[in-house]
């Protein structure tokens, strides 16, 4: 088989890879997580041996808009009860090639999240919170360490039209999957009170479990300054579920959603990098991404509570090249949106049962990129 064909192939399979029942960011616990090195959209971004690249990808979103299913729960904003998620998230990456087709990379994500809500402290009915008071809770710290390596499958000095790259990597639950804040209740007599416990899922800084992902990179140039990429990444998480609690408390709690399940995620890009201003290092792109949490994992059980789901967004892009460094601006914004069934939602026998959940309606993501070492 050609070459071309062969890549072509993998430029169609990396997309269809990603399982069509799964997530999005927001209430949806998808950590912040990308492809080994910041992913590539034509051979320019690719490392020659002995050369390092330090990439920082910054992130941000906020959540607000409540779906069950792919419906959005519209009186949940027009009440004021909907939960706001507010993330900012860094995450940095050490790469070295140790020759021109196979990388090792580090990543390390920063996080800081802070989420508002009514239910989870006076409650959303006005006979125990009338004055519809809201209030938050935060975590900050690091998230989950992932160790990664990436393997071009074609020598990248023998044609610049296209490669394909597979990778691996594993994750090490260094981000703390426990964290605990402050939560208002009322007091009988109506006082406020103070409860510590554990905050939302969506908000904790790690799941607690060690986990492996598999990942694809490709591009190929289609017309003069014109390339196709692709960019497809899930993570296994084989432990069913971890030690936190949820809601903070076992009781009442339903053994199935009684601690935070360690799910599996993914996410795929894929669209067409245009360069723009050649001379100036000026590039746009314009593609179609998916960020997902699945109902079932593919290896192990799936009990513990989780918020399955995904988001389908149309990604504007611009990036700017020049010398060692890079800067690259992408704004997704949300095209579908679906809540799916947890395996808690499954089991439920009338098949009524189905959590929500929030999701943004856009994301920022900037990303810099220097690179250094042999020529």
């Amino acid at each position: 088989m050609k070459r071309s064909a062969v890549i072509s192939i993998f430029l169609i399979s990396a997309f269809l890879m990603v399982p069509e029942s799964s997530r999005g960011q927001g209430c949806v616990a998808l950590k912040p997580m990308n492809c080994t090195g910041g992913g590539h959209s034509n051979n320019s971004g690719l490392l020659q041996e002995g050369q390092w690249q330090v990439t920082a990808v910054y992130r941000y979103f906020r959540s607000y808009k409540h779906f069950r299913g792919d419906v959005e729960q519209v009186e949940r904003v027009e009440q004021g009860t909907q939960v706001v998620n507010t993330a900012h998230t860094i995450d940095l990456s050490l790469t070295h090639a140790l020759s021109d087709r196979f990388t090792l990379s580090t990543n390390v994500p920063l996080i800081s999240y802070d989420r508002s809500s009514l239910y989870e402290h006076y409650g959303n009915s006005t006979t125990s919170n009338p004055g519809r008071v809201r209030f938050s809770t935060d975590a900050m710290g690091i998230g989950d360490l992932r160790v990664s390596g990436l393997n071009w499958l074609f020598d990248p000095q023998e044609d610049s039209t296209g490669n394909l790259a597979l990778g691996i990597g594993i994750k090490i639950p260094t981000g703390n999957a426990n964290v605990q804040d402050d939560f208002h209740k009322r007091t009988s007599d109506g006082r406020d009170s103070i409860v510590h416990q554990a905050v939302d899922q969506s908000i904790q800084l790690g799941d607690g479990g060690w986990g492996f992902n598999v990942e694809v990179q490709a591009y190929r140039k289609v017309f003069s300054r014109t390339w196709l990429y692709v960019n497809a990444f899930y993570m296994f998480n084989p432990k069913n579920f971890n030690t936190t609690l949820t809601r903070g408390t076992l009781t009442g709690a339903d053994p199935l959603i009684a601690y935070h399940s360690v799910a599996d995620q993914y996410s795929a890009r894929v669209g067409m990098n245009y360069a723009a201003l050649p001379q100036e290092g000026i590039s746009v792109s314009l593609g179609v991404r998916i960020e997902g949490i699945p109902p079932h994992d593919v290896i192990g059980s799936s009990e513990g509570f989780r918020r399955p789901g995904y988001i389908i967004s149309v990604e504007p892009g611009v990036s700017y090249m020049r010398g060692n460094g890079s800067l690259v601006l992408n704004a997704p914004v949300a095209l579908y949106r679906n809540r799916t069934k947890s395996v808690f939602d499954l089991a439920d026998p009338t098949g009524q049962r189905h959590g929500d959940a929030a999701f943004a309606d856009y994301l920022i993501n900037a990303t810099i990129v220097y690179r250094f070492g042999k020529e």
